[in-house]
C-alpha cells in the first residue's frame, strides 16, 4: 500500500498583508490529515510567526520572497517557510524566550510559539543569504470510541 503523502509549495512577497493568508493556506492543507481545531490553530499560529520573522527581520520590511512549503508523509506534517534575507547571525539567540532585535516593538516570542506548537524546530541561517525554518508536528494517535 502507498503511503498517504501530499505537498504544496508558494512563494509570497514579504508582506505583511500576507502572513494572514500564508497561515490560512498552510492550515488548509494540513486539515487533509486528523488533527483536532484547537492543533490546527496552533500550527497558524507556528507559520504566522515563522512567515512574519522572515517578513519583519529577514527582510526588515523591505521587498522579498517568502517561500512556504508544506507536506505530509503518512502522519507526519513538516513546513519549511524560507526568505533570501539578511539571515541570522547567531540561530541559538535567536531562539531564547524574550530576544528581539527590535525590542521597542517586538517581544520576542516567535520562536517560542513556534517550538511551543510544533514537536520539532529546526532553523537553518546563513548572513546575507537567508533562513528557514522547518517546523514539523506529528499528527496524535487517537483512541477509537
Amino acid at each position: 500500500m502507498m503511503a498517504d503523502t501530499n505537498w504544496v509549495k508558494f512563494e509570497i512577497p514579504s508582506d505583511t498583508r500576507n502572513v494572514a493568508f500564508a497561515r490560512t493556506a498552510v492550515a488548509l492543507f494540513a486539515s487533509q490529515l486528523d488533527w483536532t481545531l484547537d492543533e490546527l490553530e496552533d500550527i497558524k499560529v507556528a507559520v504566522s510567526e515563522a512567515v512574519s520573522n522572515s517578513i519583519i527581520h529577514g527582510y526588515q520590511l523591505g521587498e522579498g520572497v517568502v517561500r512556504v512549503e508544506a507536506s505530509y508523509a503518512d502522519r507526519k506534517l513538516t513546513i519549511v517557510i524560507e526568505d533570501y534575507g539578511q539571515g541570522i547571525p547567531d540561530v541559538e539567540l535567536a531562539q531564547e524566550t524574550g530576544y528581539t532585535t527590535i525590542p521597542e516593538e517586538r517581544m520576542g516570542l516567535g520562536f517560542t510559539f513556534m517550538h511551543e506548537y510544533m514537536d520539532e524546530v529546526l532553523v537553518v541561517s546563513e548572513v546575507q543569504k537567508g533562513t528557514k525554518v522547518i517546523l514539523i508536528k506529528e499528527v496524535p494517535q487517537r483512541s477509537e470510541g
